[in-house]
């Protein structure tokens, strides 16, 4: 059975939403795409907020986020409970955000790097596990309740 990834964008992330869905499948994942469905100007929180429940709900493994500096909808993504999500614009951060955070959601910056580099991100973040050990101690204090 493949990996679940919910996914979804603003209008700054429509493209790279949309080539990275395609990549995705090409790996042989199992893609929900939230939206939206064209490049059309919208609220990155109407996105945002239904990817997270997906994975908060277990629905989904992880979740993709793309907005044009990330920062919405990690914000957004991050008001539930269950979501740890990091805004990644390197490998190394999304490689550390799966390894010592837990992150079940990266946050691509459209505006900031290419689609290339967006891939490679999205791919070491789908295949890097979480180290637990003494990570697991401090992730486990993260949640308010």
């Amino acid at each position: 059975m493949s990996k679940k990834i919910a996914i979804g964008s603003d209008h700054a992330g429509f493209e790279y939403k949309t080539a990275l869905i395609d990549f995705l499948k090409e790996g042989g994942y199992d893609v929900e795409d939230f939206g939206p469905t064209t490049a059309d100007s919208v609220d990155y929180p109407d996105f945002a907020h239904p990817v997270a429940s997906t994975v908060e709900e277990g629905k989904a493994e992880l979740g993709i986020l793309i907005c044009g500096s990330a920062n919405g909808v990690a914000i957004t993504a991050n008001k539930h409970q269950e979501i740890r999500a990091a805004i990644a614009w390197q490998n190394e951060i999304a490689a550390l955000a799966r390894q010592h955070n837990n992150a079940n959601v990266i946050c691509i910056p459209a505006r900031f790097i290419d689609i290339e580099l967006a891939k490679k991100i999205v791919d070491t973040f789908v295949t890097t596990e979480f180290e637990g050990g003494r990570h697991a101690t401090r992730v486990n204090k993260i949640a308010c309740s």
